[in-house]
């Protein structure tokens, strides 16, 4: 009989080996990386009971801090990747998606979980607030790619992956304000006049501010480090050093949340900061090689432990509503709300649809999940919480990764056609809606 030790080892070598195979043996597929390693860990799991149970309820904590660290880490890597600059005209879809498309998801979902599962106000409002977020993890596939070190790459990036990269970096920041209010309502009830005065004070105002203006003062301090033209001696960008991102991530993180800001907001916006600084550089390019990296490991331990926590019982008590909710969530709520934010925006009909589609659940919302669990009280409700939740990640893997592949080949191939009439060259010209 082998022993655990070996068979861990060996399990990390092939998942480690397969992380950096199939991305590319997947790229056209209706089959995503995400879903391989969420069958797999269910797979191993179910077959090797001698393995310990990854119950995300019973190790609370270590969930917390394992999905929190890979969040920030490729929200570095998606702030590094954009090559658009920072703006009001520029990024309207990502406005619109922060500001239309998030709260009503969140309302939405939050009045499912009332009146189809019958769960509290806090518990509710928590469920509509950790998946609302399009996650930055998970969303990779229809994200930009690496950095452009060319001025014309700031043209480049089609609506679609801007759009989710954009929104994605910040609506899981912009979402927590949501999750503290859960945690209030579930400690002081739901009396606005017991929670509302700190929460917006706090929460709101406070925790968002000093998110910003952290990452933004750290990312320009860094940025002066990696580009300077008078300090020789430690202008990092000289050397290549890509292990620096996690410097930068951690960095922003920590001393933001030492304040009691939003730490996610913070390492986004730093990122944001730093490729502004000197927008053409390849360093740019290595950075996000090295975060790109690390997120898909951790991606890949991540969801492994889902697959088995699902093959060892975390879906139990689900039933025929949850099911529901999760169908309605993911195929009603969140592509009705994306179209609602985006209509009469700059995005042609059939990106709309697709930026509305691809709202990918994820490692966010499990973070979210299991911190407010751990600062609230939720009563009885954890297991049916963490048993939705879990539903709804899984089903967003299956059905999102199945289509990824296929709808986005197609948008390409669309807009290659629309390009080569306008400008006669489709894979020269500037991105042209669809």
């Amino acid at each position: 009989m082998f022993e655990v030790p070996s068979i861990v080892f060996a399990a990390a070598g092939a998942a480690v080996f397969a992380a950096a195979v199939l991305p590319r043996l997947l790229s056209r597929a209706p089959v995503s990386m995400p879903m391989v390693f969420l069958g797999a860990g269910a797979l191993v799991f179910a077959l090797l009971g001698n393995l310990p149970d990854p119950n995300p309820v019973r190790y609370g904590e270590f969930t917390t801090h394992l999905t929190e660290v890979c969040v920030i880490i490729s929200l570095m890597g998606a702030g590094l990747a954009l090559d658009r600059p920072l703006g009001w005209r520029g990024w309207a879809t990502t406005w619109r998606m922060l500001a239309v498309a998030m709260p009503l998801c969140i309302a939405m979902l939050a009045l499912l979980g009332l009146w189809v599962l019958g769960l509290g106000v806090a518990a509710a409002l928590l469920v509509g607030a950790a998946l609302a977020p399009t996650d930055p993890v998970l969303a990779s596939e229809v994200q930009v790619g690496e950095p452009a070190d060319e001025e014309e790459g700031t043209d480049r990036e089609d609506e679609i992956r801007f759009g989710l990269t954009s929104e994605a970096g910040l609506n899981d920041g912009f979402a927590f304000p949501f999750v503290y209010l859960a945690i209030s309502i579930s400690l002081v009830g739901v009396s606005p006049a017991a929670w509302f005065p700190e929460w917006f004070a706090v929460d709101v105002l406070w925790r968002i501010g000093a998110g910003v203006l952290t990452g933004l003062g750290t990312g320009r301090l860094l940025a002066v480090v990696f580009f300077s033209r008078r300090l020789k001696g430690i202008r990092l960008a000289e050397h290549s050093e890509g292990f620096v991102a996690l410097a930068a991530t951690f960095l922003a993180y920590g001393v933001t949340e030492m304040i009691e800001g939003y730490g996610f907001v913070a390492v986004f916006v730093c990122a944001l900061a730093i490729r502004a600084a000197e927008r053409t550089h390849g360093y740019h390019r290595v950075l996000h090689s090295y975060v790109e990296q690390l997120e898909r490991l951790m991606t890949v331990v991540i969801l492994v432990l889902l697959g088995g926590a699902i093959s060892r019982g975390l879906l139990q008590g689900i039933g025929w509503g949850e099911v529901a909710v999760a169908l309605a969530f993911l195929l009603v709520v969140r592509p009705l709300a994306g179209w609602i934010a985006l209509a009469r925006g700059r995005t042609g009909p059939r990106e709309r649809v697709a930026i509305a589609f691809f709202g990918i659940r994820g490692i966010g919302s499990l973070y979210y999940l299991a911190y407010a669990l751990g600062k609230g009280s939720f009563g009885e409700q954890t297991d049916e919480l963490w048993a939705l939740v879990g539903l709804v990640v899984a089903m967003s893997i299956v059905l999102h990764g199945a289509t990824t592949g296929p709808v986005m080949d197609h948008l390409d191939t669309q807009r290659r056609r629309i390009a080569e009439k306008r400008f006669g060259d489709g894979d020269q010209a500037p991105k042209t809606p669809v």
